[in-house]
């Protein structure tokens, strides 16, 4: 008898650590049951066998089976979630948006970025990086409260015309009494393609990367 119990334990033990699908936890777990009913069917009245240790293994055994049952459909959803948001982000494909973000294209000349300051800035130093992160250009100006569009025509601070390319702005503003200003930053363009390699499906806007949660709103396009 002490051969029939240990035989059940290594039985739930081992459905328990391995990585076997459904089908295998349902053959074993039936065959459990064979094992604990022959068991009690045979068992010593002066000598029973310890109750509690077959409530573990049965308890162990629906654990595990609940266990993979929840992680397919965890894969399931996931798999729909993706076909979902494939079918919306590619329906941007040739669309302007407008998303969060600091980083975007001189396109001939010309790059655009939206902020938004929390109030009214009196001072506020604007500057544009390059891809490699040196300055490429600076400009002080003031910002009024709200959302405004901020132009750069490419000059450098040296009097050049940058190159066509990625560059991030950064902004450091203050109001009036000198206390630091909080300014949102947004970029714009027309969405050339969508890369949905990874967790989440990522816009292409010229050469810039946005994350299609950063999306924050459609721009009408002039028919």
């Amino acid at each position: 008898m002490t051969a029939g119990i240990a035989s059940t334990t290594s039985i739930a033990g081992a459905s328990a650590a391995s990585t076997v699908d459904t089908k295998a936890i349902a053959g074993n777990f039936t065959q459990f049951l064979t094992l604990l009913t022959t068991q009690l069917r045979n068992q010593n009245p002066l000598d029973p066998m310890d109750t509690n240790q077959f409530t573990q293994q049965l308890v162990q055994f629906a654990g595990v089976e609940q266990q993979l049952k929840t992680n397919d459909q965890l894969g399931t959803i996931l798999a729909n979630s993706k076909a979902s948001a494939a079918a919306s982000t590619s329906a941007l494909i040739g669309r302007s948006v407008v998303a969060d973000g600091a980083t975007t294209d001189l396109t001939g000349g010309k790059a655009n970025w939206s902020l938004n300051p929390e109030r009214a800035a009196a001072r506020a130093l604007i500057t544009i990086k390059g891809a490699d992160g040196s300055v490429v250009a600076t400009k002080t100006t003031t910002l009024k409260a709200g959302a405004q569009d901020f132009s750069w025509n490419g000059a450098t601070a040296s009097g050049l015309t940058a190159k066509d390319g990625r560059y991030t702005i950064t902004v450091d503003a203050i109001d009036a009494t000198g206390a630091k200003v909080a300014v949102d930053t947004k970029v714009s363009g027309k969405v050339d393609g969508v890369d949905l390699s990874g967790s989440e499906p990522v816009l292409t806007i010229g050469t810039a990367r946005v994350p299609a949660s950063a999306v924050k709103s459609l721009v009408a396009t002039s028919s």
